[in-house]
Formats: structure tokens, sequence, C-alpha cells
């Protein structure tokens, strides 16, 4: 049996992120649309979970978010592994930028990485406006006091894993104009096809 060769070119991995209530899912969800590419979110992962183990307290609701972003770098490898573009979609933590890098040694993907930024006064409006709105199991309530003062801060850095960094200010949905990010990931997309 003939030994399985790597992808040639690196696929294109689309990385949205940002503090909680910026339009992350919204925005993901228009790239995977718009460019037909496969997406997975924290949110749907962990709402999973919580649907078939249950939920509880603040701690649980925090492992199971770990656990999720832990499928969500799974479901990126075997993208990259296969050598597919994807896009997936969390409020990554710092510390996640080490175990992107460590998958990237293990297949290689190229990394375009979308943050939305929300000015913190509307960030901590919208926040409060969905709470009691989402699933139980992420205990908004909670969170809302947890947050509150990062929220209203609006402080959130990239993710240090190199690749294309794409700042998205998404304040004002009703100004909000999304083709220049499209047409930077089209072009990207047609060099990789083309390669």
């Amino acid at each position: 049996m003939s030994q399985v060769q790597p992808p040639k070119v690196a696929p294109l991995a689309v990385i949205v992120t940002g503090l909680p209530a910026t339009g992350k899912t919204t925005v993901a969800r228009h790239i995977a649309y718009v460019h037909r590419l496969p997406l997975l979110t924290k949110d749907e992962i962990k709402e999973t979970l919580f649907d078939q183990l249950g939920w509880g307290d603040r701690e649980w609701s925090r492992r199971l978010g770990r656990a999720a972003v832990a499928l969500l770098l799974q479901f990126l490898r075997a993208h990259a592994a296969a050598g597919l573009p994807c896009v997936i979609e969390s409020n990554f933590p710092p510390e996640s930028a080490a175990d992107l890098l460590a998958l990237q040694r293990e297949h290689l993907f190229r990394p375009f990485q979308v943050v939305c930024r929300t000015d913190g006064t509307e960030l901590l409006r919208r926040f409060r406006a969905r709470t009691g709105q989402r699933h139980p199991g992420h205990g908004d309530e909670q969170l809302l006091e947890e947050l509150g003062p990062r929220l209203l801060a609006a402080r959130y850095e990239p993710l240090d894993i190199g690749g294309v960094l794409w700042e998205l200010d998404t304040t004002d949905w009703q100004s909000l104009d999304l083709s220049p990010l499209d047409a930077e990931i089209t072009a990207t997309l047609t060099a990789h096809a083309a390669a």
C-alpha cells in the first residue's frame, strides 16, 4: 500500500474570533455561505454537548467550552489534513494560539484571522439583550456579571498565529460592508486553487 502524500498547497483556515456578542457567528455564517465553506462554531458544539450531557453550574459550562474548542481544532485538523479550506468560530483565549501553531506544524494550513470588534457600550447592550435568549446551559445571567467589565472595555488581542489578520468593526450592523473581506477571501481561495 502506498503512503498518502500530504496536500501540496496549504488550505485556507478562516478563523473568526473576538469577544462575546461582537457578531462572530453572524460573520462566520456569512463567510461560509458566500464562499461555500464548511463551518463549525464553538456554541453549536457546546449546545450539542449541553443537550447530550446536561448543563449545570458555571464550572461545568467552562469544561464544555474547553471541550468545544478541542473539537473545533479537531475539525480544523481534519480539513487541513485533507487539504480543504474551512471556517471555525470562537472567542478563542490567547492560549489557543499555541494549540493552533502546533496543529499547523502537524498539518500545514494558512490562517486567515477575522477579529470582530464592537464598541464597549454597544457590546454590553447586545449581551444584555441576548441574555435569556440563548441555550440555558450558557448561564448568560452569571456570564453577564463575570464578563461585564471586560465587554465594556472591549479589549481583545488577536491570536499570534501569523497569516492574514482582518479586523472588522461590527458596532453598526447597518453600515457594515463585508464586500472587502469577501474579496480578500475570494482572492486567497483563488490563489490556492491556481496553485
